[in-house]
């Protein structure tokens, strides 16, 4: 099975990193002009189609009473894991389960953006029906979180992007979205903020508490490499000198706030923090999770659904 349930904290709020499984993608493609005797120093082994395993990392947390689920992996339903690992393996439903979270209790679902590995999980085929019958929201009670003008060129695509622009993900939960137009408080403690680069409309979720924060990344890179050379942007950015430009800027930012940084793309967890070398260069240095002792459960805490109030979370 895949693992899952990596646990952080941000001040007093608790992360824990579900997994969908492993995602393969052209390596030459994640890697864009960079030339490949560059590259395949840091790529890791290949498979006989030359794609780079890339993770699944989806965030679940709890703040001000709301249970938040950010990005949704590759899902389930026919031909979505086509490119990533059997879902007999593990997915995102899985690793929440394993929390003891249900999909009726997530609250709010933040898409980074709408590429399909990243909101397969916002749709689902209902239990016991055909592999042609209608997806319907895997949430049911939550809303869908997403930039305004992302929305705009997920369901008005062009001959690039119709590719993994799929209404499959997008069309059932148009009835339930709240589009943002810049940046935009879900909560005291969670911060969509814009990060254009990837597309134009892909955003990144920042968790402020007490005197610490941390920013979840969504596609800003696909490789802890990219986030350590500047000019190394993925061939699937559609502006990749905003995308430089984006990264310099936030990377400093976390540099210097000693800030935590997840990815949805890393090797499992995907989580760690940007250093900076004596010579001046960007660092990624990984974070360990915390030991499950740190989860302990308070004595008399209420809990309601696998979740203590006031930002913790604990499986059953």
């Amino acid at each position: 099975m895949i693992p899952s349930g990596a646990k952080f904290r941000i001040g007093g709020v608790d992360l824990a990193v579900v997994n969908d499984g492993t995602y393969w993608y052209d390596a030459g493609a994640i890697f864009g002009v960079v030339p490949r005797v560059m590259w395949e120093r840091v790529s890791g082994p290949l498979d006989d189609r030359y794609r780079i395993p890339l993770g699944l990392n989806c965030l679940l947390l709890r703040s001000q009473g709301k249970t938040i689920l950010i990005e949704t992996g590759v899902g389930a339903k026919p031909g979505d894991r086509d490119a990533a690992s059997p879902a007999e393996e593990g997915t995102l439903l899985d690793s929440l389960g394993a929390l003891g979270v249900t999909p009726e209790e997530v609250d709010i679902v933040v898409n980074t953006h709408l590429h399909a590995d990243h909101c397969g999980w916002n749709t689902t085929i209902p239990n016991g029906g055909a592999p042609d019958a209608a997806p319907v929201p895997t949430f049911p009670n939550a809303r869908y979180v997403v930039s305004a003008r992302e929305w705009e060129d997920a369901t008005h695509p062009n001959e690039r992007t119709r590719a993994t622009y799929l209404s499959r993900n997008l069309d059932p939960i148009a009835d339930r979205l709240d589009l943002m137009d810049g940046e935009h408080r879900i909560t005291d403690e969670v911060i969509f903020v814009p990060a254009p680069g990837h597309t134009d409309g892909h955003s990144t979720v920042v968790v402020r508490s007490g005197q610490e924060w941390g920013v979840y990344l969504g596609d800003l890179a696909q490789h802890r490499t990219q986030l350590e050379r500047t000019p190394w942007v993925s061939g699937l950015d559609t502006l990749p000198l905003v995308s430089m430009e984006t990264k310099k800027r936030l990377m400093d930012e976390c540099i210097e706030a000693g800030a935590l940084v997840m990815f949805c793309h890393g090797a499992y967890p995907g989580v760690g923090r940007m250093t900076r070398t004596p010579e001046g260069y960007r660092k990624w240095v990984d974070v360990e999770p915390l030991p499950p002792e740190a989860f302990a459960r308070e004595h008399g805490g209420h809990e309601d659904g696998g979740h203590e109030h006031g930002g913790h979370l604990h499986p059953h």
